[in-house]
This record gives structure tokens, sequence and C-alpha cells, in this order.
């Protein structure tokens, strides 16, 4: 056990010496800031994430601002971040906090771990970098910190190599200074122990880390196996009216895009003149096919077909529903947009001017 709490004084050490101190989420500790930093930071780098946070937390300073605010208005203020269940699971989990727990968050990992799009990392990283409580953390760079110092095999997303992560993490976590621990092993392996081209010499742990010893870096942690994605196809509608404004739709919660606004799509069995007529009551004077742009998810290719049309006519059918929007322009429409939307709005922007 010493070995373990050799490596914990280094690496808490190290962070003293070096480690991140003023990003903006480490300034007036709460769990609701640090919550909000987190959920954020998965899947995105620090310095895209903190432009986005000043602005979130100027609009949502609290639990109760966020569960009080409208869906639309959250995802507007998330548009381009990405990943936008990250966002819906977010807005939910503050109406449960409070409506649950009096608008205070939750201090047991039990609870915290209940609340939507909160893993026992989050929780963790929440808990212990807020309230000081011992919990270990695995995020992505701790796994390729301690994929590499113990060499363990094995793609970190199955079970079986995950489970080995975890022992690693719980047995390292020191019960004195948890949150300068965890900080730490997050920078480490973001600023250092990165997926290309580690900088094993700054590393505080470099003379027992297994990998750096046996120069096996590349190949930890294991990669993920290669699969092709399928490819689907789309047909989407840029319709502008006589003001200029684009008519844009509400896509139902769940699913891709899940609450954003976006395009209307065709189905792939109907005519465009037929679709427009029955569907938004105009008819088409003019429509220009655009080159097909491909987006990628994690899980699929979606490559869609744009087709830019022109009508005289206001679409009638589309004025009173609630899932139809005309986008007036970014600051004045609220709701989250899709990214290739936002690029085939520019698109169409350019053209226009």
């Amino acid at each position: 056990m010493s070995h373990m709490n050799d490596f914990s004084q280094r690496v808490v050490a190290w962070y003293d010496a070096h480690g991140r101190k003023h990003l903006p989420w480490q300034q007036q500790r709460t769990p609701y800031r640090v919550w909000i930093s987190e959920i954020m930071l998965q899947q995105t780098q620090v310095n895209t994430v903190i432009p986005y946070y000043e602005r979130f937390m100027q609009r949502f300073p609290d639990v109760l601002s966020l569960a009080d605010a409208q869906l639309d208005e959250v995802m507007h203020y998330w548009s381009g971040l990405g990943y936008y269940a990250r966002a819906r699971n977010m807005h939910q989990a503050a109406q449960q906090i409070r409506d649950r727990y009096q608008g205070l968050f939750p201090d047991t990992f039990e609870q915290v771990c209940e609340l939507p799009g909160i893993g026992r990392s989050t929780a963790g990283a929440i808990l212990s970098l807020a309230c000081q409580q011992r919990h270990a953390i695995l995020d992505g760079n701790v796994k390729r910190v301690l994929a590499r110092y113990f060499i363990i095999e094995g793609w970190p997303g199955v079970t079986k190599t995950a489970d080995q992560l975890w022992e690693k993490a719980e047995q390292l976590t020191p019960l004195q200074d948890v949150a300068k621990y965890n900080q730490a092993m997050m920078d480490i392996g973001s600023g250092i122990c990165t997926r290309t081209k580690p900088g094993c010499s700054l590393c505080p742990v470099n003379d027992t880390c297994q990998a750096n010893v046996q120069h096996r870096q590349k190949e930890f942690p294991h990669r993920k196996p290669k699969e092709t994605l399928p490819v689907r196809k789309t047909t989407m509608v840029l319709l502008r009216n006589a003001n200029d404004d684009i008519l844009l739709q509400r896509r139902p919660p769940a699913g891709i895009w899940g609450g954003l606004l976006a395009f209307p799509e065709i189905p792939a069995n109907q005519a465009i003149d037929q679709w427009c007529n029955t569907r938004l009551g105009i008819t088409i004077l003019q429509q220009v096919v655009w080159p097909e742009i491909r987006h990628t998810f994690s899980h699929f290719h979606l490559d869609i077909t744009p087709i830019v049309i022109e009508t005289r006519s206001n679409p009638d059918r589309v004025m009173d529903q609630g899932e139809w929007v005309w986008y007036k322009g970014e600051n004045e429409t609220l709701g989250g947009l899709a990214a290739p939307v936002k690029r085939l709005i520019r698109e169409l922007e350019k053209q226009r001017a």
C-alpha cells in the first residue's frame, strides 16, 4: 500500500506546483458550479468550454434559475457544444433538485448518481471537488493515465477493463487532499499524458509508470475495435418567407438533435412540391439542389441533401403550431440549432449577401 500512498503524494505535490487553479469553476466552488463544468467537459476541451460556461453561469447562476428556465432557453445557451442530451438531462436534474431537495444540491453519492446524466465518475468529481468527500473519478483522461501506469490490457469501454481501472482508481485515491488529487489526475491526463506524444519527462510518476519504463506508451489504452459506420440519407428543405426569415422545425424531444431546431426533412418517397403543398400549403416558384453535406454522429454518418426553395406565399399552416419557428437570426430565436443547420444557415446568409 505504501506504493499507492507514494503515487498519490507525488500527484498532490505536482498539483501544488503545476496544477490548474484558475479555471472559472474552481472559483467560488459549489456543487452546482462544479456539476455544470463537469457536464460541459464531457467530450469537450477546456478551452472550448470556458466561454460557454461563463455565459451559462451569468444566465443560470444557481439550480433554481436553471430549473425554472424553459428548455428552449437552456438549449440556446448550450447551442454549439454538441451532445445535446447533456443539456436536456441537466435541465431535468435541476428540476429534480428543486422538487426533491428544496433546490439544494444533494450531498450523498447515491442521491447524486440518481440524477439524470450523472454517472459514477461525474458524481465522484462533484462531491470530491466541491465537498471534499473521498470519491474516485475515472474520466477519459484518468483512464489513460491508469491504463499506461499499470499497462492495463483491453479497450476501457469493455466492462472487464473498466472494472480493473475502477479498482486502481479506488485504491490510489488518498484519504486527504482528494480534491487536489482528482484535479491533478485530470490535469496530468489532459496536459501531460496526452493521447499522442505524451510529455513523460514532466510526469510526477514517470519512473514507476510501466508503459514509460517499457516504452509502450503508444499501446495504451487499447483503442476501440474499428467498426464501419452506417450511412443514412436525408433531404432538408431550406425555405425563406417574404421577410427573409427561414423556416425551422422543432425536433421531437427524443432521438438525434432532440428538442433542437432543424430544417424540415422530406420523407424519401415524397416529391418536394407535393410535400410543400400538403404540409405547408404553398406552391414552389423555384428550387435549387445544393451539393450533399455529411454530418457524422458517434454511431452513423448522415448525408444531407439541402434543397433551397423560393415561394411568394407565406406558409399559412405553420403560423400557429409550436413545432414551427421562423428563424430571424440567432439572437432572436430561442432554442438550440443542430450543427449542420447552423452551417447551412450561414451558407444561405452568405448567398443572400
